[in-house]
């Protein structure tokens, strides 16, 4: 299913079983299998857009209770030495710097993971692959001024930009 390149063919997606279908667009999904559930009841994709705009629309459809759900399955950045993270979710922090904090930077991390989470009882989601550190210490520090309401839509927006661009990373666009 995929190569060994790590890439899969849509078309193989658009005709393989509902298992392998899982087991292939769950990673991106950390874990929240529920999305891919729906997505695949609209296949057959005719591009990798298409597919991200059936990921885009389930997630937008979702219940609240099932974005803050999404939201929470997503890891806190920069945690300490944390096997339980996706090797994909340790790219990502790895690419905004975050895998080489000052010991400063650590702390201001871990204050702000803890504050917004009392805050909003869900961790903090950033596409890492966008930003870098002084840019998501920033979006902390404005974001904590929102609602709850608001950072449940940005973050979830967050979310859509973090799931396009693994499918992006997966799927064969040579076809």
């Amino acid at each position: 299913m995929i190569d060994e390149g790590g890439f899969v063919k849509l078309s193989i997606l658009n005709t393989n079983s509902k298992e392998d279908f899982l087991a292939v667009t769950g990673g991106p999904l950390e874990g929240e299998l529920w999305l891919a559930e729906r997505v695949l009841e609209k296949r057959p994709f005719t591009s990798v857009q298409t597919l991200i705009e059936a990921f885009r629309s389930v997630i937008n459809n979702a219940t609240i209770d099932e974005k803050i759900r999404l939201i929470s399955s997503h890891p806190d950045l920069a945690p300490t030495v944390d096997t339980t993270l996706s090797e994909t979710s340790q790219k990502e922090q790895a690419s905004a710097g975050l895998a080489t904090l000052s010991s400063e930077e650590y702390q201001e991390f871990q204050r702000l993971n803890h504050a917004y989470r009392e805050k909003f009882n869900f961790p903090f989601v950033i596409c890492a692959r966008e930003n870098n550190k002084h840019s998501i210490l920033e979006q902390f520090a404005l974001r904590l001024t929102h609602e709850r309401e608001a950072e449940i839509e940005i973050g979830i927006q967050e979310i859509i930009k973090i799931i396009r661009l693994r499918l992006i990373d997966l799927i064969d666009i040579s076809e």
